[in-house]
């Protein structure tokens, strides 16, 4: 009898879906409750007194829909923007691009600052762009604070500052799926109004789940606008009940996940949690630093203090001579030496690989990541710099 079974596990070290610890497939595997039971309203209020905690507000109020991010991009222009009314999507790369086209294929007009390849978003032009709205029409400021395809984080604190600057009333929204659980964060003391995550990354989670995080100011200015809207409603989720907050039926399985992996990050506290996606952020970071010796391999972002903790956009040279195939890298990289990373997105496809380096992740399942990588261009005769796997260490 044969079998294609592959000793060991696979390292996985894409920026998202990132690996589940075993305590929260634990918590998942279990039988379904009556919807009635007091047991799922307390499950519901663990996952909210977490998702406030691990945001850093003591009285924004969590809602979560069943969605992936692009569920939570939705809600937040339905509740927040008239059909006609703008929003500025600072230029941060391929998610905020993304984010303008949701705004905008949904009727409202996404005000966009230009973005340059590499760097982050650009905090002068956004309070340039502020303060030319002498009419104060734009509703809110939609930034991404990690963009998952360049791996460039941006400055929260300068762009509150530049909105403040501009002295505009526009509501501050953080898309925080990619760096929260692995970057500081905290909305009260930033002064973000909303901010918007997903489960599958720093979360440790599966697929599936999409929260939106909205303090007085934000659920104040969604209550005035009268645009019809249902399921993505705020109004309509804070009823008592379990089918209230969720519009019907409650993802009963994903929730116990979700309180067992905020369960793990308040037992590592956050500063440990965000120290150890430092330290594993710089062992990359060295690696990539030593590849790029051989002069085919990069960093994708140019400014190293922008580099971001959750995942690492690595350029590859393109053109005739001397060519990078990423994709092939990948594949060898998976499919020999058993190590996921992912590709690039949008105009970054073809140029870059991408790995992710946050969520459940320690220090022995980096280096080992690397060295896949590592050995995946030796076997493709990719020239790279010596010495990555000690300068990681």
């Amino acid at each position: 009898m044969t079998s294609n079974r592959i000793p060991g596990r696979r390292l996985l070290n894409a920026p998202g879906p990132t690996g589940i610890p075993d305590e929260v497939l634990d918590a998942m595997h279990r039988q379904s409750m009556d919807l009635a039971d007091p047991r799922v309203t307390d499950v519901i209020a663990a996952c909210e007194d977490g998702l406030r905690w691990l945001c850093g507000t003591a009285d924004a109020t969590p809602f979560t829909y069943i969605s992936n991010g692009h569920g939570a991009w939705e809600a937040v222009i339905e509740n927040l923007v008239p059909p006609g009314g703008a929003v500025l999507v600072p230029g941060s790369g391929h998610f905020s691009d993304s984010w303008a086209a949701h705004v905008e294929a949904l009727g409202r007009r996404a005000l966009r600052t230009p973005w340059r390849e590499g760097h982050p978003i650009d905090v002068d032009a956004v309070e340039q762009v502020l303060r030319a709205d002498g009419l104060d029409e734009v509703v809110a400021v939609f930034a991404v604070h990690t963009d998952t395809a360049s791996g460039i984080t941006s400055d929260v604190d300068a762009l509150r500052q530049a909105i403040d600057a501009a002295g505009h009333p526009a509501l501050f929204v953080v898309d925080a799926v990619a760096s929260l659980g692995a970057s500081p964060l905290a909305m009260d003391a930033q002064r973000i109004d909303v901010l918007l995550g997903a489960s599958q990354k720093g979360l440790m989670m599966p697929p599936g789940l999409a929260f939106v995080v909205a303090n007085a100011a934000a659920q104040a200015v969604a209550a005035r606008h009268p645009h019809p809207r249902h399921y993505w409603d705020w109004r309509l989720r804070s009823g008592p009940q379990p089918y209230h907050k969720f519009c019907g039926t409650a993802p009963l399985h994903l929730l116990f996940g979700l309180r067992a992996a905020l369960g793990l990050l308040r037992q590592e506290t956050l500063p440990a949690v965000h120290a150890r996606h430092r330290r594993l952020a710089g062992a990359v970071h060295a690696a990539v630093e030593a590849w790029r010796e051989g002069g085919v391999i990069n960093f994708f972002c140019h400014v190293p203090s922008a580099r971001s903790v959750s995942v690492t956009a690595v350029l590859v040279r393109e053109g005739a001579s001397g060519a990078v195939d990423p994709e092939a890298l990948r594949t060898v990289a998976r499919e020999r030496f058993q190590v996921g990373v992912a590709g690039g997105l949008g105009p970054l496809a073809g140029r870059v690989f991408r790995i992710g380096h946050l969520g459940d992740l320690n220090e022995a399942e980096v280096l080992g990541a690397l060295g896949g990588v590592e050995a995946a261009m030796h076997a493709l005769g990719v020239p790279c710099g010596q010495g990555a796997s000690r300068a990681a260490a």
